[in-house]
């Protein structure tokens, strides 16, 4: 008969049973800074797929708009020298800092669409009025910051009632009208694509700090109720729903982008036809360097190159994931989740409607597709993710460990072992 003395052996005997390869990722995942390596690797491998395959895309455009095959793909890289010193600073910042900045954030979001409304300053693209002439060439589209605001708000406000949360009114008050109100103001801009990933982050944010799930379901409820409404009563909205239930019905009218969508991930096959040698970036494939990026990704670097991609995502999901659940802290966990939420929902949106199985909505691939005005906010989202993995438990005494100089030629602080 085992004795209970004998159980700590059991439980070293089975530890040291378990595979080598097991036992090696264990240790990674055990280790204080693996999200913090995990989001940074991730992270920096879209941005430079994104650069590459936005050069690819949108050369033969660039060319005919502005006589050089390089113009678009230089702005993006501009947009990204620009975002990648505001993400490191928003990953030295605290959650002090953030916090303090919720309020700030979200009223100048909020000011930034209404300046939309007014002629002159709003500037229609594609159908949709969403976005803001600031002189020359210069716009943004206020939408895509209020995203990271509507976050930080969020996980502030419920972070300061962490112990009313178990009270419906709480759950809901002020945090469903003060949302309602934003994506009002951006489904007046004719943008249902981003209203429906602010929808999502809404209720995500209200699942994550526990809802009821008859609260959290009669939520979705009404908010698909409101989203079936916004589709129905616009006619180019209803044109997109029945060319999502069947694209070739009408592959030269409005089933046009996706038709050529499903075409170019079709002729990929495998490994793809080649960096740079997609067919459909030459005119057939609307807005192949935005929204349709991924398409120009399954041309080029076929089957092997998409699940690449997907499987990114799924690892800055899990760091996203990781750093929610390993923090205390509300506020970092709240804002972690919401992040998480944010850029994961806009993803799927955007992957949903290039493979058919989503309407076509017109929102970019976050981190791949053009456009500063996405980009910006996500490195910053990206910054503060960095930030929360380095409070981590055990991560400040890793990182100082890592930047303590270290000389070959000083005594160890340690004795050997003799």
């Amino acid at each position: 008969m085992t004795s209970i003395a004998d159980q700590p052996d059991q439980k070293q005997d089975q530890n040291t049973s378990e595979r080598p390869w097991v036992a090696a990722i264990r240790d990674v995942l055990d280790r204080p800074l693996t999200s913090y390596h995990i989001l940074l690797g991730a992270t920096s491998l879209l941005l430079i797929l994104g650069l590459l395959m936005v050069l690819s895309a949108s050369s033969v455009l660039s060319l005919r708009a502005n006589g050089n095959s390089y113009t678009i793909f230089t702005r993006q890289v501009i947009w990204v020298g620009v975002g990648l010193p505001m993400a490191y600073v928003a990953s030295r910042m605290t959650p002090r800092h953030f916090r303090m900045l919720a309020y700030v954030a979200l009223l100048g979001s909020m000011f930034l669409l209404v300046l939309t409304y007014i002629p002159g300053l709003g500037v229609g693209v594609n159908g949709n009025t969403n976005w803001l002439n600031l002189g020359g060439p210069l716009q943004i589209q206020p939408s895509e910051f209020a995203k990271l605001a509507l976050v930080m708000w969020c996980a502030d406000l419920y972070a300061r009632k962490e112990k009313l949360l178990t009270q419906w009114k709480h759950l809901l008050i002020p945090m469903v009208p003060v949302c309602g109100l934003v994506i009002a103001l951006i489904v007046g801009q004719r943008d249902l694509g981003t209203a429906l990933v602010l929808m999502a982050v809404m209720i995500g944010m209200i699942w994550i700090v526990g809802a009821p799930t008859r609260l959290f379901v009669a939520t979705i409820l009404v908010v698909g109720t409101i989203a079936s409404y916004f589709v129905i009563t616009a006619k180019h909205r209803m044109d997109r729903v029945s060319s999502f239930m069947d694209p070739f019905t009408d592959p030269s009218g409005v089933g046009w982008q996706a038709y050529h969508s499903f075409y170019a991930l079709s002729t990929g096959g495998w490994w793809g036809v080649g960096i740079g040698n997609s067919r459909q970036k030459w005119g057939n494939l609307p807005e192949a360097h935005t929204d349709f990026i991924f398409s120009v990704i399954g041309e080029e670097l076929g089957l092997v190159g998409s699940l690449t991609v997907l499987a990114l995502f799924l690892t800055l999901a899990y760091a996203g994931v990781r750093i929610a659940t390993r923090n205390t802290e509300p506020f970092v966990r709240y804002a972690a989740a919401g992040i998480t939420i944010w850029i994961m929902a806009q993803t799927l949106v955007n992957l949903g409607a290039v493979i058919g199985l989503l309407p076509i909505v017109g929102i970019p691939l976050p981190l791949l597709s053009y456009g500063g005005s996405a980009l910006l906010p996500t490195l910053i989202a990206i910054g503060m993710l960095l930030s929360f993995a380095k409070a981590e438990p055990g991560a400040q005494a890793a990182l100082k460990e890592i930047r303590r100089p270290r000389f070959g030629w000083l005594p160890s602080r340690r004795t050997p072992d003799r």
